[in-house]
């Protein structure tokens, strides 16, 4: 008889999105792929920060990083949307508070007749 892998265990010295700050994530991330900004992400789980990127297109750099960096939780607040630039757009404790930063970018003007 094989050995099974054991049940996924997250790892103590890493910095995750939990299920609630993911959905959050991707719920902006969908409106923003049906509108057509966006076309990819990626996501990167370090010692200090767990970081959401996201691109127009595979190959550039991210259009923007949503950060989680729980060191800053008593300061500053733990969420950053950071643009391409390195610019911080907003930073604060409650994550759907800062990812709505991202809302005046999905508003387009629209042209009248």
């Amino acid at each position: 008889m094989l050995n099974a892998a054991p049940p996924f265990q997250a790892d103590p010295d890493r910095v995750v999105f939990d299920r609630q700050e993911l959905s959050a994530i991707l719920s902006v991330y969908g409106r923003f792929v049906a509108a057509g900004e966006w076309r990819d992400y990626a996501m990167s789980f370090l010692r200090d920060v767990a970081v959401f990127s996201v691109f127009r297109r595979a190959t550039e750099h991210p259009l923007y990083r949503i950060e989680k960096r729980p060191r800053l939780r008593a300061a500053q607040g733990a969420y950053a949307v950071i643009a391409m630039d390195g610019r911080i757009l907003k930073r604060g404790h409650d994550l759907r508070q800062v990812l709505r930063v991202l809302d005046s970018k999905l508003i387009r003007a629209v042209d009248q007749p």
